[in-house]
């Protein structure tokens, strides 16, 4: 589901583009929530009061009082950075002024609505590409959503009292959870994860270097690699920093 903010100060342009996306949605099975806001003063206090964010702002460039691009100056300013913006406009000329505010897309009126759907998709696609990049694991009492870059290592943990103990652990912090290792490996290892060790993974974008039996990693942590991985091991990091410095990690 994502969260969309038309904001326009003309009440048939918002109703034409959440008529569009209405259709998108029964067209592709994307659901949407779609919220309207009558001017950028309305959209900007919503987050200034810390209303939900939104996936997506589509916003008027033309617009009473202050303007598209304005709005989005003042929504970036309150570090809300992860925000897609589709600017709408009569005007291609504010296509440059658009540059700093980070904008997806800027479309022309009258909109095409082929054209919309096919920048919505795209956009939908990219959202869905960001969401492979995060996991979600049960660690005491509450579900953390942890960023694969900032696993550092994933350690089978030895328990008395939790069965298939995990520990993942990251620069701020180590997070007790519950898994088999070996499932872990097998999901992560597209995405710069590698088993070095029955009892240890490690996310190669945090090796600092190996030494006789063992890796460093950030933070000074040290794992150590089986006897058996040590050559399979060294050639897969040789292959995954070439990969890298020829941009063809993913």
């Amino acid at each position: 589901m994502y969260r969309v903010a038309i904001c326009d100060d003309e009440d048939k342009q918002r109703e034409l583009v959440k008529s569009m996306l209405i259709a998108l949605s029964i067209k592709a099975n994307i659901n949407f929530e779609i919220e309207e806001f009558n001017s950028g003063e309305q959209l900007v206090a919503h987050y200034e009061h810390n209303g939900p964010p939104f996936h997506i702002l589509i916003l008027d460039v033309e617009m009473a009082g202050i303007n598209g691009i304005q709005t989005a100056r003042r929504i970036r300013g309150l570090k809300h950075l992860d925000e897609q913006i589709i600017f709408l406009t009569n005007y291609p000329e504010y296509m440059v002024e658009s540059f700093d505010v980070m904008t997806f897309q800027y479309l022309i009126k009258p909109i095409a609505p082929q054209i919309f759907e096919e920048k919505l998709i795209k956009l939908c696609q990219y959202f869905q590409a960001l969401d492979k990049k995060f996991m979600i694991i049960k660690s005491a009492y509450e579900e953390v959503v942890l960023k694969y870059d900032d696993i550092i290592a994933i350690e089978a943990a030895k328990s008395l009292t939790i069965k298939s103990k995990l520990n993942f652990i990251t620069f701020s912090q180590v997070y007790e959870s519950k898994g088999i290792l070996a499932e872990y490996a097998l999901a992560l290892k597209d995405n710069h994860f590698l088993q070095i060790h029955r009892s240890v993974i490690i996310n190669l974008l945090h090796v600092r270097k190996f030494a006789s039996g063992v890796v460093l990693m950030s933070g000074g942590m040290e794992f150590p690699i089986g006897r058996s991985k040590l050559k399979e091991v060294k050639d897969y990091y040789t292959k995954f920093m070439i990969m890298k410095v020829h941009g063809y990690d993913h």
